[in-house]
């Protein structure tokens, strides 16, 4: 069982930068690949990111590629989605979720998940 923690999420104005934290219990965290993905009210659950177990490997959603970046810190057993030119759009829960082995896009392949982060961004 891994635990997940999301942070870092907040309020911020349309352009603005917000950089989101996940927390893992396991130890072995860097046998799992990680996703970001997010969900906006009365909409399914879409991928934003994910990165390879190593970190050497990072995908990304056509809508946030060039303004996100995914990264990792295997030594803290964090993952981080750094979030910039954030448009109204972006407005979601985002979570973290977890995987062995290989990083897909789809979230019903991936185990382990978090409660989520709130992203709200004004006009």
């Amino acid at each position: 069982q891994v635990n997940l923690v999301e942070s870092g999420g907040g309020l911020v104005q349309a352009g603005g930068s917000l950089r989101l934290s996940c927390a893992a219990s396991d130890r072995a965290f860097s046998s799992y690949a990680m996703g970001w993905f997010r969900q906006a009210p009365g909409k399914e659950r879409t991928f934003v990111a994910a990165i390879s177990r190593s970190g050497s490997s990072a995908y990304y959603a056509d809508s946030v590629k060039g303004r996100f970046t995914i990264s990792r810190d295997n030594a803290k057993n964090t993952v981080y989605l750094e979030m910039n030119s954030l448009k109204s759009e972006d407005t979601a829960l985002y979570y973290c979720a977890a995987r062995p082995f290989r990083a897909t896009m789809e979230p019903r392949e991936y185990d382990y998940w978090g409660q989520g982060t709130q992203v709200t961004v004004s006009s």
